[in-house]
């Protein structure tokens, strides 16, 4: 299996290479092949800028692979690699240029190199796009399949199965379970026998070609499974082990390093690291970009706000955030000033009398909503993630719904995965938390790019915003 990744990477590393060879030539013909723009002082000869290849082939896999290129990632969505190999590229030409700052001599036409780098992030991508697709319809038809055997056909093992067979892309096929039970020894699984005991281990695996062992015992069989690492220790078989936590599993799970000790962590998210930082770049840049030219609708609410019902023109309100800090949230105020003085806090209702005429409008266009592009570029929120509550219900909520806390593991949103579903306002607080984990737990950025546009298309007027 080591050697099938290994070879798997030398082969996106060729195949990057090649991509960006051959925008490099192109880049060139471009430019000075068919003249996209008159050429004024001389054409340079193709060998100098060919030259530049043995600088980019050292430098590119170095970029790459530091952002994980080189990594095989089956969850990994092409959206997310396109992105990955767009900020690679980008960063990896910077760096080019600034290399070559260094040299005397290096004069190379900006527009190659800007023709190179769209090229380049294109190239590059349809390549790795090809090479995935070669794998994935390769497995599908049973080519290059890696045969694994799963130790304990209970319900984590059967999980497993399931799971593999639902990804066939994985290039993996469980050939049988071995399990000490005598109940089971007659039963299969979706086709797949038991084929032995655990004591089997080392024979089946030598008898059978198995390239994977799978450990998917419960957490009561310690002493079953150190008997089993022995026993795949007399063989060449890749050995993993599924932690029976399926219950306790509200994420997908994740492995850290402890100074060599494996941490698994049980709640960990996919919004981390750089593309962190990408999702809180498009925040900070649109909601940036959504005041200054929403500015004039602004002024216009909140001149309607005031002729209305006089001042103040903003409410603002203590929400949960990330990490359940608290912040204040600012919305364009509907309701009449002091509304909650006797109520205290309550959900609004359809038709509620508390909001002004202008009210009403605004929290049925979710035009009320607007100002929160503020908290969005202060970072106390982001555009797309789960709506904030106030403390007073959070505290009631998390006591009803023990994962109602893992909301707050990401920045509250303007919009959402529930919102755009019609879980807004006053409904079903399960399908809500339901949405807001799917939406954690699956982030991409192209989720949040559909949310966007689910939003922008229906989500400003929806029966249930009032």
């Amino acid at each position: 299996m080591i050697r099938q990744t290994r070879r798997r990477a030398a082969l996106f590393l060729a195949s990057d290479l090649a991509a960006t060879l051959l925008a490099l030539a192109a880049a060139y013909g471009l430019r000075f092949g068919l003249e996209i723009v008159p050429v004024r002082q001389g054409v340079p000869g193709a060998a100098s800028y060919l030259r530049l290849f043995p600088l980019i082939a050292a430098l590119w896999p170095v970029v790459y692979s530091f952002y994980g290129l080189y990594q095989v990632r089956r969850h990994r969505s092409r959206l997310d690699e396109g992105i990955a190999v767009l900020v690679a590229t980008g960063l990896a030409t910077l760096l080019l240029v600034s290399l070559g700052a260094f040299f005397r001599g290096f004069s190379y036409s900006r527009l190659v190199l800007l023709l190179f780098f769209g090229g380049d992030v294109l190239f590059v991508f349809a390549g790795r796009t090809a090479i995935r697709r070669y794998y994935e319809e390769a497995f599908r038809h049973g080519i290059g399949v890696r045969q694994a055997v799963v130790i304990g056909a209970g319900r984590l093992g059967r999980a497993l199965v399931d799971k593999l067979i639902e990804h066939p892309e994985a290039g993996l096929a469980v050939v049988g379970f071995l399990d000490d039970d005598p109940g089971k020894q007659s039963d299969s699984y979706r086709g797949i026998p038991i084929v032995g005991t655990t004591a089997h281990t080392a024979s089946v695996v030598d008898e059978r070609g198995i390239d994977t062992v799978f450990l998917a015992l419960p957490l009561d069989a310690h002493r079953t499974m150190l008997a089993v690492l022995q026993e795949v220790g007399r063989t060449v078989a890749d050995v993993r082990v599924v932690p029976d936590l399926l219950q306790h599993i509200t994420f997908r799970a994740g492995i850290e390093d402890l100074d060599g000790l494996p941490v698994v962590h049980l709640t960990s998210v996919p919004l981390t690291g750089w593309m962190g930082l990408v999702k809180r770049s498009l925040d900070l840049g649109i909601s940036a970009t959504a005041l200054l030219l929403l500015s004039p609708i602004l002024g216009a609410i909140a001149l309607a706000i005031r002729i209305e019902d006089g001042a103040p023109i903003l409410y603002r309100q203590i929400r949960m955030g990330l990490d359940g800090r608290p912040f204040e949230i600012v919305k364009f105020r509907s309701m009449r000033a002091g509304a909650e003085d006797e109520s205290g806090p309550i959900w609004a209702v359809r038709e509620d009398p508390r909001s002004t005429r202008v009210g009403r409008f605004l929290r049925r266009t979710s035009l009320d909503e607007l100002p929160q592009l503020w908290n969005v570029f202060r970072g106390e929120m982001s555009l797309v993630g789960p709506r904030p509550e106030r403390p007073e219900f959070v505290r009631a909520f998390k006591h009803e719904f023990p994962q109602y806390m893992l909301r707050h593991r990401v920045r509250a949103g303007i919009t959402g995965w529930a919102q755009v579903h019609g879980w807004r306002g006053n409904t079903s607080l399960t399908k809500r938390i339901e949405y807001d984990l799917y939406y954690i737990e699956n982030w991409s950025l192209s989720l949040d790019l559909k949310i966007l546009w689910l939003t922008a298309r229906h989500g400003w007027r929806h029966r249930n915003a009032y």
